[in-house]
């Protein structure tokens, strides 16, 4: 996240306005701060021209003390922090004069140099120095005292590699890239950088995070690569696929492909052609005029594959009278001892409901029930939160499938797969709804075909965020035995956020509870329309909380919104509430940026540190670049490398709180979100909630959310290959039937 500084003032300088962007040279002497994620920095700068010291401030965290760069930008004169140098892009420069040479050699960049031998070889060689270094690196053992072959070597090697990144990180800014892309860039390709981007631009975007087709193709451009080139052509191909697996889709029709790849200016008679040349090489998957990235088209085909073979019926087990023995104490309604049964006739079944039906009852029942006949149980959830959720409501341990499987660093797998599974006889796996095709396909393969599976989830709310909708698929495809809980309690009826949330159901907004009342399971609307004023009632909302309702506003409540951009996004307000609930202990502190005490989320799956997407944590202290962080009671670090793998988290979007319960929501809405406005959206946000749902915004856009019953078509074919083997099968079954009648 881009730090936000105090409030600040850029005046004319120097006879220029501010606007007018200057270049200056200078060595970095003293990072005075770092952001957490390393790259937004407050540099010392001695300015190459007349030795003034100034300081640089901007994206020039890259940059270490004893390096010379070529800064572009502008000065200006800060409110609080007086007359500094705001820079928009650098470029290191390596030293050429005999001061510089000193200073950089002696800086602690090159190991195995301090001042006093970077003094020696400067008064040795001169000017000269970095290239007897590079070209001729025996003198330096025979000419120097106290170096060594093995130093000299070391030396020659580290300064090949500093000047081959100076100029790499030169070659991208001269594309246009901004300094933290051009450092990912360089990472990933090191030496090769410039020969790599020359040769095809467009496997960065397949390669490398955050760089996509726009840039790719901007790079393209400066690089000679024509707009009929095939290269391009290819890279708009892959690109238009990898977007639809971030939309959710398993593939794309070929019209579909075809067609956004046009889009993006690509000529017609180039499309076809990069498509067959993909899938020969083995890049694409083509299936029955569908277009499949490899990895999508294995999953879906295991993935089905597994769930056929589950799908069969059992006789009842000899100790059905016990297992169902077991629950009779437990009052159930005649769908949750249903489901009880089906757990123990059947390989695979599915159990669905919305609050206050019972499904935690349930789950509670088939484990006894299971547990009764000797079963060996493993209980599992697609996030950490959801996993604790289910531990405490089951009585027994519930591992996020990560962990169940085993991940395996060394060879980049699941340990338990088909030929080491899971030791269980029965699987149950609960916020089934998350689950996309290739976390499922993983699952799958590790279930041995004699257990029974037990998937549990609300197919009303959100689909997964990565690619194919499983739950649903398997609930349309009609192969495998479904329970549907839809009778409400009489004691969740009590509650306005159950109630709300079968309103939404049914496409209207949700009714809030009476002003001035009080019970359990509130529902508040606060309405305002304009997004400063939304910001304002959200934060007076999570100022009266604690006294209304007891709760802690940072461990108790959780802010959900639809999007990450703009002002009622996760970003904004994240800074936001950070200054709200956790302020700063100085004026100087930047908005946004981490600090001990701040609520943070795990952005993506490490499976190093065995922290999940989704899990929430608590910075402890951010020291020396590290930012010390415990999750789930166990303590992590991340160093500036790797820091953006967590964010701020007193707001969170509404995908990433999937699986999570908490005692209050406050969700906010507004028009600006219309893009995303959906009756599932709405629904997963206000389950999320125990006690208290407020939802601060535009009754509007409540209004649309309700009645937006569907969010966009997905391609996945799962279901339909579910139903192909289901008509297969009872054709073989027909067959062998009639074959058997004749004999």
């Amino acid at each position: 996240m881009r730090p936000r500084e105090p409030q600040q003032t850029a005046l004319p300088s120097d006879g220029a306005r501010a606007r007018d962007e200057v270049v200056l040279v200078g060595v970095v002497e003293e990072e005075r701060w770092r952001s957490a994620d390393g790259s937004f920095a407050v540099l010392r700068v001695k300015r190459e021209s007349d030795d003034e010291i100034l300081f640089v401030v901007g994206d020039v965290g890259g940059l270490a003390p004893g390096e010379v760069a070529r800064f572009r930008g502008r000065y200006e004169d800060h409110a609080s922090y007086g007359r500094r140098f705001r820079a928009v892009a650098y470029t290191p420069v390596m030293p050429t004069t005999k001061k510089g040479l000193t200073r950089f050699l002696g800086s602690g960049l090159v190991p195995g140099v301090g001042p006093a031998i970077a003094k020696k070889l400067v008064a040795k060689f001169g000017d000269r120095t970095l290239d007897v270094i590079t070209t001729q690196s025996a003198r330096l053992h025979e000419e120097i005292p106290g170096i060594g072959k093995k130093k000299a070597s070391a030396i020659a090697e580290a300064v090949k590699a500093r000047r081959a990144d100076a100029e790499g990180l030169a070659f991208l800014h001269g594309l246009g890239l901004g300094p933290a892309m051009a450092k990912k860039v360089l990472m990933k390709y090191g030496p090769r950088t410039a020969q790599q981007l020359r040769d095809d631009p467009y496997r960065a975007a397949e390669e490398i995070p955050g760089i996509g087709f726009a840039t790719a193709d901007r790079i393209g451009r400066e690089v000679g690569i024509a707009i009929d080139d095939p290269r391009r052509a290819a890279g708009a191909v892959l690109h238009v696929v990898g977007r639809a697996a971030d939309q959710g889709h398993v593939y794309l029709p070929d019209e579909v492909l075809r067609a956004q790849t046009r889009e993006l200016n690509v000529p017609e008679d180039l499309v076809a052609p990069a498509i067959d040349e993909l899938a020969s090489r083995g890049m694409l998957v083509l299936d029955e005029g569908d277009v499949y990235a490899p990895p999508m088209h294995e999953a879906e085909v295991e993935a089905a594959r597994a769930l056929a073979r589950l799908v069969r019926e059992r006789k009842p087990p000899a100790k059905m009278p016990e297992a169902l023995a077991a629950i009779t104490d437990l009052g159930l309604a005649e769908q949750q001892e249903e489901a009880v049964r089906r757990s123990l006739t059947s390989g695979l079944m599915v159990l669905t409901g919305g609050p206050g039906t019972g499904k935690t009852t349930t789950v509670k029942a088939i484990v006894r029930a299971h547990e009764r006949i000797g079963h060996r149980i493993v209980l599992c959830a697609p996030t950490g939160r959801a996993a604790k959720r289910m531990s405490e409501a089951a009585g027994r341990d519930a591992r996020t499938i990560h962990r169940l499987l085993e991940w395996n660093p060394a060879t980049g797998s699941f340990r338990l797969c088909a030929d080491e599974p899971i030791n269980a006889d029965l699987v149950l796996v609960d916020e089934a709804s998350m689950l996309d095709v290739q976390l499922a396909a993983s699952l799958l393969d590790a279930v041995p075909p004699e257990s029974t599976l037990v998937l549990v989830g609300d197919v009303d709310q959100l689909p997964p965020v990565g690619a194919g909708q499983v739950l649903r698929e398997l609930i349309a495809s009609e192969v495998c035995p479904v329970v549907r809980l839809d009778r409400v309690f009489r004691q969740a009826q009590a509650s306005a956020i159950v109630r709300g949330a079968h309103e939404i159901l049914a496409g209207r907004a949700p009714t809030p509870t009476p002003t001035g009342q009080k019970g359990a399971g509130d529902l508040f609307v606060v309405r305002a329309q304009e997004p400063e004023a939304i910001q304002q009632r959200l934060v007076d909302v999570l100022r009266r909380i604690p006294a209304a309702y007891g709760l802690d506003p940072k461990r108790d409540v959780q802010v959900l919104t639809p999007m990450r951009k703009g002002p009622l996004g996760t970003e904004k307000l994240n800074e936001l509430l950070q200054t709200e609930l956790n302020p700063p202990r100085t004026t100087s502190s930047l908005a946004g940026v981490m600090r001990a005490g701040d609520k943070i989320m795990q952005l993506r799956n490490d499976y190093e540190r065995e922290v999940w997407n989704g899990d929430l944590g608590w910075v402890t202290k951010v020291e020396d670049g590290v930012t010390y962080v415990e999750i789930d009671g166990r303590a992590v670090s991340y160093t500036q490398d790797d820091v953006d793998s967590i964010a701020l988290a007193y707001a969170s979007t509404v995908h990433k709180a999937q699986g999570s319960e908490i005692a209050a929501v406050v969700i906010v809405l507004h028009a600006s979100h219309h893009v995303l406005l959906s009756r599932p959206l709405l629904y997963t946000a206000l389950t999320r909630a125990k006690k208290l749902a407020v939802i601060v915004g535009d009754p509007r856009a409540i209004a649309r959310a309700a009645r937006t019953a569907e969010i966009a078509k997905t391609y996945c074919k799962l279901g339909a290959r579910l139903r192909a083997w289901k008509t297969g099968a009872s054709s073989t079954r027909s067959r062998a039937a009639n074959d058997h009648g004749s004999s």
